[in-house]
């Protein structure tokens, strides 16, 4: 799993900003300059479900190629920026400040805001994206902190990508299995105590897990009875089609649990043999929840588009901006 990386600096100092400010109207004075700077610099439309981050990777990227007269490909580029995708905290360091800006920012355009929380401990078997908290107080520490940072804005959490479909598949050391799901069943939990918070768990992909059934018990013991639904597709290319059909199995499995999917790449489906940074490949379904199924709560872009799956295919490290890359999945999108 490639981890995104996010724009915490901006919204950081924005969260500085309140603090400095120093009185209770202050994050509705942060609300209002976010929202009017993300529909003056990207033209976010205003009946996104979803908020836009006005300060993405895509949106900065957007700016740097008008100054350089890269007008034409600033114009396709907008098909990234204008759309809303997960922010997805550092486990690095404290995630309040920045969480609690975008939250803020969200709450004032009365959108939702979409998050990925991904720091488990021994997060993604030591591949591209290894790393996580370095124990199990540290991860109930750090994801109290998230929680408590949004407050009672609408926020849609997707619950720690791969980590119970490395349970299932054997990458994560046996060893490990109680404590992860016991994790993930308390931030279910912990996360669900904030009153616009929907939760959805990982499961991972179809081209993953094949069997569906294989991730039932699993998906249990973290906690998914007590959660919104699960997540599927997130990072990877599996088609709409493909990951809905699957998606209801599962479903179906869970006593009609709904899901989400992550539709920000699969808009030409899956690379043969390719998962990292394939080539070819466009965007997807933009964020909605018009999906026309009634357990599919919505199509999202979970995976940032344009941020890299790891050093592969001539990419740089994983979860960093690559605009060639976006470039040439915005190209090759349909819309």
């Amino acid at each position: 799993m490639s981890r995104p990386t996010s724009t915490l600096a901006a919204l950081a100092a924005l969260a500085a900003l309140a603090l400095t400010a120093g009185c209770s109207s202050a994050p509705g004075l942060d609300e209002a300059s976010v929202a009017g700077d993300a529909s003056r610099k990207v033209g976010t439309a205003p009946a996104s479900p979803f908020w836009v981050d006005p300060d993405s990777a895509a949106a900065r990227q957007i700016e740097r190629w008008r100054r350089e007269g890269r007008a034409g490909d600033a114009e396709v580029l907008r098909r990234i920026a204008d759309r809303p995708a997960a922010m997805w905290p550092t486990g690095e360091t404290d995630p309040a400040p920045a969480v609690r800006a975008a939250a803020a920012a969200a709450r004032g355009t009365g959108q939702t805001l979409v998050l990925a929380a991904y720091n488990i401990p021994h997060r993604d078997c030591g591949q591209h994206s290894a790393g996580g908290a370095v124990d199990a107080d540290a991860y109930r520490a750090w994801i109290g902190s998230l929680a408590d940072a949004l407050g009672d804005a609408r926020a849609l959490v997707v619950l720690e990508p791969d980590a119970v479909a490395h349970v299932v598949d054997g990458c994560t050391p046996a060893e490990y299995h109680a404590e992860r799901e016991s994790l993930l069943a308390e931030a279910v939990a912990r996360l669900k105590r904030q009153p616009g918070t929907r939760v959805y768990l990982d499961a991972g992909n179809p081209s993953w897990i094949q069997d569906p059934a294989k991730l039932v018990e699993p998906l249990r013991r973290a906690g998914v009875d007590a959660a919104d639904g699960f997540a599927l597709n997130v990072s990877n290319f599996q088609p709409d089609d493909v990951t809905t059909a699957y998606g209801l199995r599962l479903s179906q499995e869970l006593g009609g649990k709904h899901f989400v999917v992550d539709s920000s790449r699969n808009g030409n489906g899956p690379l043969d043999g390719v998962w990292c940074n394939p080539p070819g490949r466009a965007l997807g379904t933009p964020p909605t929840t018009e999906t026309g199924e009634p357990v599919l709560d919505a199509y999202l872009w979970v995976k940032r588009p344009g941020e890299s799956d790891g050093t592969c295919e001539g990419g740089p490290a994983a979860g960093r901006w690559w605009p060639e890359y976006a470039l040439a999945l915005a190209r090759n999108s349909a819309s």
